[in-house]
């Protein structure tokens, strides 16, 4: 309780946990985009579900993790070399995480520029088995950014009430964030294939950061925004020239009194 209130009365104290929680939020986007498209594919009845779930199972694992800061530490320390790379288990985890996010991304846009995909485990003949398929999936995810998320909090405060209040609060809002976003991206299809660009690239760069050459995540996140400003605009323009067509044909076909 000492803590808190000295916390509460050092301004430097807010301003790591405005940045921090800044931080989380836009690492959470990565999170957040995998679980729309993952719980889009579900019969509809249970997308809600699923979102608060994982997300619910997110917030479970960032707070486990918090109570063990030491051993998050230690995941950073070097265990075997290849090819002149130190890597950590936090490394293994990263690359294994980026190798999955690439095979589901690439996996996912196979499924929908093919003819004919074939059986997929969300078929809605095998309800039981889509769901818990999307649960495993986004649990395995939710532990690699929260592996990611706690090792930033880690190096940017050494105080636990911050990265809790941080953590709590950047759950909060990818809990109101998961279903307008799953909506838009399901209302859109364009944007579906962007996501999974998206998630594309944020695989690929776990993968380089986890061997070492890591790509500043300012350049990946200006990427992302710039390309989902040119796809808004696109949307803008197919609206537009809809608008213009239905206009056309109201002044081909005016009404007769």
């Amino acid at each position: 309780m000492n803590e808190l209130m000295t916390l509460a009365a050092d301004p430097a104290a807010w301003a790591a946990l405005f940045t921090l929680i800044a931080m989380e939020v836009v690492l959470g986007i990565d999170n957040l985009i995998f679980i729309a498209i993952l719980t889009n594919k579900l019969p509809e009845e249970r997308r809600e579900m699923a979102r608060r779930i994982g997300i619910g199972l997110a917030l479970i694992m960032r707070l486990v993790l918090l109570g063990t800061v030491a051993w998050i530490v230690r995941l950073t320390a070097p265990i075997f070399t290849i090819l002149g790379n130190d890597l950590s288990w936090r490394d293994i985890i990263l690359i294994a995480g980026g190798v999955f996010l690439v095979w589901k991304a690439t996996k996912e846009v196979h499924h929908r520029v093919d003819p004919d995909p074939g059986p997929d485990i969300f078929n809605r003949r095998t309800v039981s088995l889509g769901f818990a398929a999307a649960l495993v999936q986004i649990v395995v995810l939710d532990l690699v950014f929260s592996i990611d998320s706690i090792v930033t909090a880690v190096g940017m405060t050494e105080h636990l009430p911050i990265m809790v209040i941080a953590v709590v609060i950047t759950v909060l809002v990818m809990l109101f964030a998961a279903t307008p976003l799953a909506n838009f991206i399901n209302a859109n299809p364009t944007i579906v294939m962007l996501a999974l660009g998206f998630l594309l690239m944020i695989g690929t760069a776990l993968i380089a950061e986890g061997f070492g050459a890591e790509i500043p995540k300012g350049y990946i996140y200006a990427a992302m925004a710039f390309s989902a400003l040119i796809e808004g605009l696109n949307m803008m323009d197919r609206r537009a020239r809809q608008r213009r067509r239905q206009n056309g044909m109201t002044q081909e076909n005016p009404r007769s009194d």
